[in-house]
């Protein structure tokens, strides 16, 4: 199984999503990952539901008097857990000991966090590698401000054009500011470490990675548009406002099959598979731009054509015509589908808590190999002793001393 990233540490001190969702990336490329928790809980998205069910979740960890978070149980998979208090100069100086065993830091405190602990990236080897995320930034008029995924989500312009156009616009359904900037701060991270040890710096660096700043890289032609053409876009729901028919139809059976057949080729196909094909000709159907300037009807003949059919009806009949199309899976459809099952991308993970726990498997996978299995999210403090003896060189009586005051 291929590591490209073996060899690499990671010290992931963050909380919640976007810093451990960078660092958890890393790990499943590879990498060793570390995880910092505040003695006692730990991590706040240890207290996340849903929960697991009652029975499977008895001591869930040191200090620890909440049900076990299966929220937790996916994004924290795959490292190892050690208590430390940063907020005590005893805990700052171990810290400090640990990055200069390790190749990745990533956090995401508000900026200035670490420099009021001495942990900043100053005060770190010059080989580091760090990953700080933040709401809006290391710098600017706004980069104290407290900022959460729906704070990115809104100010990076995505929630503006999520929804219908005569509706308040609606939250996507995933925290996709936290995601995004750790996929894009995972990628920019291992572009240092190439510049580092392959490209002959010997540096690490700083990523200034903000949860606006995702979103904003994602918004297409929006900006381009807005200084080209003055034009401020808007909420169009499940339509394209330059594409058509694309959409999501509903079934007969209630559910709704999203297709997508605005190329010429796409659209002939389409109108076969519906056994109209003199739509194919008719003037207000026949090019790309006739079809944008109707699109209510040709959606709406597309529509009227799904309602009479049931969902795999409708796929059946898109595929044969080698029309794109897809039902909305929800979490039992995906489970159940034979191309995830022979594809393997949900995987069993042994969880120190629930035992095995089916979740998403690492993505993406190298050289057509199955996704390797990470290991399952650590109790708090479970690694501590281990991680402080190995890289630390404390002795027993040391971290007895370290546990008594709080420290760990």
């Amino acid at each position: 199984m291929r590591k490209p990233l073996a060899g690499v540490r990671v010290l992931d001190v963050g909380t919640r999503i976007a810093a451990p969702f960078c660092a958890g990336l890393l790990g499943e490329q590879g990498a060793e990952v570390i995880k910092i928790e505040q003695p006692g809980a730990g991590d706040p998205l240890r207290t996340l539901g849903p929960y697991a069910k009652p029975g499977q979740n008895e001591g869930e960890g040191e200090g620890s008097d909440h049900p076990y978070s299966l929220f937790w149980a996916v994004e924290g998979r795959g490292r190892k857990s050690v208590t430390l208090d940063l907020r005590q100069p005893r805990g700052q100086e171990l810290f400090r000991q640990l990055a200069s065993h390790t190749d990745v830091l990533c956090e995401n405190f508000r900026p200035g966090t670490l420099e009021r602990w001495n942990i900043h990236p100053g005060a770190l080897p010059r080989r580091l590698v760090t990953v700080r995320i933040s709401g809006y930034g290391q710098d600017g008029p706004k980069s104290l401000l407290p900022g959460l995924d729906r704070n990115g989500v809104a100010y990076g312009g995505l929630l503006h054009l999520t929804g219908e156009p005569d509706r308040s616009p609606v939250r996507p359904g995933v925290t996709v500011a936290d995601y995004l900037t750790g996929v894009f701060a995972a990628q920019a991270a291992t572009a240092l470490l190439y510049d580092r040890d392959i490209g002959g710096s010997g540096e690490g660096g700083v990523i200034d990675a903000y949860l606006y700043g995702s979103v904003l890289r994602i918004m297409e032609w929006t900006h381009a548009a807005y200084h080209n053409l003055g034009l401020v876009r808007n909420r169009v729901g499940n339509r394209v406002d330059h594409s058509a028919p694309i959409n999501n139809y509903p079934s007969r059976d209630g559910r709704w099959v999203c297709i997508t057949a605005a190329t010429q080729a796409n659209f002939a196909r389409l109108c076969t598979a519906m056994d109209r094909p003199e739509l194919i000709e008719d003037p207000k159907f026949a090019t790309a731009n006739a079809r944008v300037a109707n699109g209510g009807e040709i959606n709406q003949i597309v529509s009227d054509w799904t309602a009479l059919l049931d969902a795999a009806d409708i796929e059946a009949r898109c595929v044969a015509h080698d029309v794109p199309a897809a039902t909305a899976y929800d979490a039992a459809d995906i489970a159940n589908d034979p191309h995830v099952i022979a594809r393997g991308d949900l995987v069993a993970i042994d969880d120190p808590v629930v035992g095995p726990l089916r979740q998403q498997a690492p993505y993406p996978r190298f050289d057509g190999q199955p996704p390797p299995v990470p290991t399952g999210a650590p109790r708090v403090g479970q690694h501590t002793d281990e991680v402080l003896t190995e890289l630390c060189n404390l002795k027993p009586d040391e971290l007895a001393s370290l546990r008594a005051d709080g420290i760990i």
